[in-house]
């Protein structure tokens, strides 16, 4: 990508949670969009959308020319990623793309802001934004990787439902609904179900200890990538990650519960003193234990339950928990888009 100091910007997918999130946040961060350009499907082009640079007429990305634009933000769809973005970088655009279209190449950089910065420099046209609870966990335990070397973790993530976007909140919402209004259906054998396409089972009220979908030796898509791209942004290929992703009826917010094993062993005073001064995060006390509703709408990943292992000792456990719509999706690709920039 040429030195550019102000770019033209497309976000693509710009009628989603997370693209409007992106564009909020390149207005936050007065990032130097010369020109912005909305793409999305033939269902929302047309529309006109009021943004800091004016009125926008929103293209049909299945029929808009990619010439001209500098970064290309996609919050699309993998489907989409995989069709279109090669596409763009043709037409001299460089792609930060938020789906799981590429995450696993080996030729497409896996970056997280503050924690692997230096790996966007090998892009060759795509940047891939980790999934947003590997993202939050990032903040937590990069540092402590770095200070010791990460050798295996168990990791338990909280998944908010706007994960699964809009259709997840609404679902919550419906269900939450519908059985407040009747107590004694909260019984095993006396609810039915409301049903719905997206959760196999009833969020409101619930969990599910199954986020994502089940794929080999019965662990679920959502629980992979923990695996494999903790493995990608920290450079660690050896590191043993035990993964379970569970879908909790909140909002916004995904909080993991992590228990690491390093090659030497940390004492919690360690922990903490490297974690306060890791940038991203902020590390709250036990008395005041940040939890989604905390994160919500803020761009730090916030960590506490800073605690040594009992059972096996050495071992740190923590608790980390962040906006799932802000640094889990749109602010680290605005934050890449910033790195593009300087570099």
């Amino acid at each position: 990508m040429k030195k550019i100091a102000q770019p033209t910007v497309g976000v693509v997918g710009a009628t989603g949670a997370v693209g409007r999130t992106i564009q909020s946040i390149l207005a936050e961060r007065d990032f130097p969009v010369e020109h912005l350009r909305l793409l999305a499907s033939e269902r929302s082009a047309g529309s006109v959308v009021d943004t800091p640079w004016g009125s926008v007429t929103i293209e049909n990305l299945a029929e808009a020319d990619p010439a001209g634009i500098d970064i290309a933000i996609f919050s699309a769809g993998g489907g989409r990623s995989r069709e279109y973005a090669p596409r763009f970088v043709e037409a001299g655009a460089a792609v930060i793309d938020n789906s799981s279209a590429f995450r696993r190449d080996p030729d497409v950089p896996l970056v997280v802001a503050q924690v692997n910065d230096e790996a966007i420099e090998s892009h060759k046209g795509i940047i891939a934004n980790p999934n947003c609870t590997t993202m939050a966990l990032m903040m937590a335990i990069a540092p402590l990787h770095r200070a010791a070397g990460i050798d295996r973790m168990v990791a338990m993530s909280y998944q908010a439902t706007s994960g699964s976007g809009q259709q997840g909140m609404d679902t919550l919402e419906r269900q939450i609904a519908e059985l407040g209004t009747d107590r004694d259906a909260l019984q095993h054998g006396v609810w039915k179900d409301p049903g719905g396409d997206l959760y196999q089972r009833p969020i409101g009220y619930n969990v599910l200890p199954m986020a994502g979908a089940i794929t080999e030796a019965g662990h679920t898509d959502e629980e992979w990538k923990l695996v494999h791209e903790t493995r990608k942004i920290l450079d660690a290929p050896n590191i043993r990650v035990e993964p379970t992703c569970v879908r909790v009826p909140t909002m916004v917010g995904h909080g993991i519960a992590a228990t690491m094993f390093f090659d030497r062993p940390m004492s919690g005073q360690e922990a903490k003193e490297i974690l306060a001064d890791a940038p991203g995060a902020q590390v709250w006390p036990d008395d005041h234990v940040p939890t989604p509703l905390d994160s919500a709408g803020i761009d730090d990943v916030l960590v506490g339950r800073i605690r040594e292992t009992i059972g096996d000792p050495g071992g740190i456990s923590l608790w980390a928990v962040g906006d799932n719509l802000r640094k889990g999706a749109a602010l680290n690709t605005v934050q890449l888009a910033e790195l593009l920039l300087d570099r």
